[in-house]
C-alpha cells in the first residue's frame, strides 16, 4: 500500500488551496455580518437562470461553523496534494469545474422532481471533485473514513453509495446530487489527466 502525507513541499510556497481557504473564510464572515449576503449568493433554483454566477459564489458559502470547518479541513488535507500532482492551474480547473458540474446536476435533479427545490450552498461538490481526481491518480492512497483506514478505490464507491441513498431520502438536508456530480466529474478529470500523462510531482 502507498501512504501519502498531504503536507509536502508544495506548501513551502503559497498555494491556490491557501487562497481558496482564505476566500471561503472571508465569505463566511460576510455571511455573518452582511444582511442578505447568503441569500444573494447561494444557489437558488428560482433565480439561477437570471444569476448564473450563483453556481460559483455558492461554493464559497456555508451554513454553519461545523459545515465550514469540515469542508475547510478536507480542502486543507487534500487540496495541496492534488496541486502537487497536477499543478495549480489544473487544480483550479478541477475545483471550479467539478463544483459547477455538481451544482448543475443538483439543479437537474430539481427540474426532474428528484430533489426538493431548495437553495444550496457549500464547497462539498468541489471537494468531492478533488477527492475523485485523487482517487483516479492515487487509488491506493490511504485515508480514514469514520476512523476506519481504507484506500481511495474503496472510499469512492462508499461515498457514492451513501450519497445515492441520500438523494432518495426525503429527510436529507444535504445536496447529495451535487456531491455525486462533483465526484463523477473529478473521476473523469483524473482519468483524463492519467491518460494524458499530466499527473506528476511538481
Amino acid at each position: 500500500m502507498q501512504y501519502y502525507y498531504p503536507y509536502s513541499r508544495v506548501q513551502q510556497q503559497t498555494s491556490y488551496t491557501t487562497y481558496l481557504l482564505a476566500a471561503i473564510g472571508i465569505a463566511f464572515l460576510l455571511q455573518l455580518i452582511v444582511p442578505n449576503f447568503t441569500e444573494t449568493f447561494y444557489l437558488n433554483p428560482k433565480t439561477v437562470l437570471s444569476a448564473p454566477w450563483q453556481l460559483v459564489t455558492s461554493m464559497f458559502l456555508h451554513g454553519s461553523i461545523s459545515h465550514i470547518f469540515f469542508n475547510g479541513f478536507t480542502l486543507l488535507m487534500f487540496g495541496p496534494l492534488l496541486e502537487q500532482l497536477i499543478g495549480g492551474r489544473k487544480f483550479l480547473e478541477v475545483y471550479f469545474g467539478t463544483g459547477i458540474f455538481g451544482g448543475l446536476l443538483y439543479l437537474t435533479g430539481i427540474y426532474f422532481g428528484i430533489t426538493a427545490p431548495l437553495p444550496a450552498l457549500g464547497a462539498s461538490g468541489a471537494l468531492m471533485g478533488v477527492l475523485g481526481a485523487l482517487a483516479m491518480l492515487r487509488p491506493n492512497m490511504q485515508l480514514y473514513v469514520w476512523f476506519i483506514p481504507m484506500p481511495m478505490y474503496m472510499a469512492v464507491p462508499l461515498w457514492f453509495f451513501l450519497d445515492l441513498l441520500g438523494v432518495f431520502n426525503p429527510a436529507s438536508s444535504v445536496g447529495n446530487l451535487a456531491h455525486i456530480g462533483g465526484l463523477l466529474a473529478g473521476l473523469a478529470y483524473g482519468y483524463f489527466c492519467k491518460k494524458s500523462n499530466w499527473a506528476k510531482v511538481y
